[in-house]
């Protein structure tokens, strides 16, 4: 069967319009025509010249010699196997990803050895008197074969690459799991796996423990490359270096808004397991509602609760004892006057100002000051006592079961 150029529409195999006789009269010519393409190729791209790398030079004569022996077989045979070129072509995009080249400098290789081969095929074609359509009909195969042997570089570039980032990934969740393991690891098998890895060892960092936000479906956080991240293990968590670094607490803001965070205090890098320790502590007194969870939470900024629930039982205990007097008050009054009575403690009993904070008028707290006064004695005003209550009476507040109706401090149910 025989179709001209005007009737055919790119076909699928485009060789199939080539005359056989093509076939005959290139494959004398293969071994100067390869050698031409490997100088030109050479000389054109720098970061393929490399004569003292043997096995280097050996796969671009191999890719170049395997490719002119294919296309001329495609002439003679359109059906023959592509895999053998397919997989040189495939471990050389395999390869220019490893050497982190783009596929631009493959592409250009590509090009300067067609353009030889044209270059040849045009000036022998002018002694044997090859018409200018069956050249027309070379040329289209040549484009289309180029295209061919590229994807096959394409698709080994695309497991080279996928292969290096998980790789990447997995040292980066080991590096993760060494820097927060307790005992700490060895500073150089730290350093060695950091720098597998590709993460540049800082002098600080900060373990922000992560909650999924609700129920509704939540994103992996977006941040920067050198944060060190597994929301996937059983406790998600990030290891972020220079925690106070300008614009780090913004960056951490919008990257985590589907999740409730607790960050660790900054520490030096061989302590990061200090630091996990207290966002630890601090994420389930957030999903209690103890601690404010809309925002990141920063353990440095509320190491007063966290000290106190550290031990929740013991001062649960000591406030049996503490805050008796307020037994034989009924409980909605009781839990106003212990309201009253932390926000005093932390106000310097100021009135004014506990009012403020309570949302009530200056002469009620007076009012219940005294009723204070009455039941305590001056063991409210007593320096050593003062610390005692305040720790006792923020455990009493956050698991208190009745509702006064004011201040900040939220009922919430005990841990089970």
């Amino acid at each position: 069967m025989t179709t001209t150029l005007g009737e055919r529409s790119r076909p699928l195999k485009p060789w199939v319009g080539v005359p056989s006789e093509i076939s005959d009269f290139m494959r004398p010519h293969l071994d100067v025509l390869a050698e031409e393409m490997i100088q030109e190729i050479l000389a054109g791209v720098p970061e393929y010249s490399r004569p003292q790398d043997e096995e280097y030079s050996r796969l671009v004569r191999l890719a170049v010699e395997a490719a002119l022996r294919q296309f001329v077989d495609l002439i003679v045979d359109p059906d023959s196997s592509w895999e053998p070129l397919a997989a040189v072509y495939r471990e050389i995009g395999w390869a220019e990803a490893r050497e982190g080249r783009s596929l631009d400098v493959l592409q250009t290789s590509l090009r300067l050895g067609a353009r030889v081969a044209w270059r040849r095929l045009a000036a022998e074609s002018e002694k044997v008197n090859i018409s200018r359509r069956t050249l027309a009909s070379v040329a289209e195969a040549i484009f289309a074969f180029l295209d061919e042997i590229a994807r096959a570089a394409t698709e080994g570039y695309t497991k080279a690459r996928a292969q290096e980032a998980g790789e990447l990934e997995h040292r980066r969740r080991r590096l993760l799991d060494l820097l927060l393991a307790e005992p700490p690891a060895a500073g150089q098998a730290i350093s060695d796996l950091a720098r597998l890895a590709q993460w540049r060892v800082p002098r600080t960092v900060a373990v922000v423990m992560l909650y999924e936000r609700g129920r509704r479906p939540f994103s992996h956080p977006s941040l920067p490359p050198d944060v060190l991240a597994d929301v996937d293990r059983r406790e998600p968590c990030l290891l972020v270096p220079d925690p106070e670094g300008p614009g780090r607490g913004r960056m951490l803001e919008s990257a985590l808004r589907d999740w409730v965070a607790a960050m660790g205090p900054a520490v030096r890098t061989e302590d990061a397991a200090k630091s996990l320790r207290w966002a630890r502590e601090a994420l389930p007194l957030a999903r209690r509602g103890i601690l404010p969870s809309e925002r990141l939470i920063r353990c440095a900024d509320h190491m007063p609760a966290l000290v106190v629930f550290k031990d929740e039982e013991l001062v649960r205990a000591v406030a049996e004892l503490r805050l008796a007097p307020l037994n034989d008050v009924r409980p909605r009054h009781r839990e106003r006057l212990m309201r009253t009575l932390l926000a005093c403690l932390q106000s310097g009993f100021n009135a004014t100002e506990v009012a403020g904070r309570l949302h009530v008028h200056p002469q009620t707290v007076r009012y219940r000051l005294h009723q204070l006064e009455e039941l305590f004695g001056q063991r409210l005003y007593d320096p050593e006592s003062r610390l005692e209550m305040e720790m006792v009476l923020t455990v009493r507040l956050a698991s208190g079961s009745e509702d006064g109706g004011e201040g900040t401090v939220g009922s919430v149910p005990p841990p089970k």
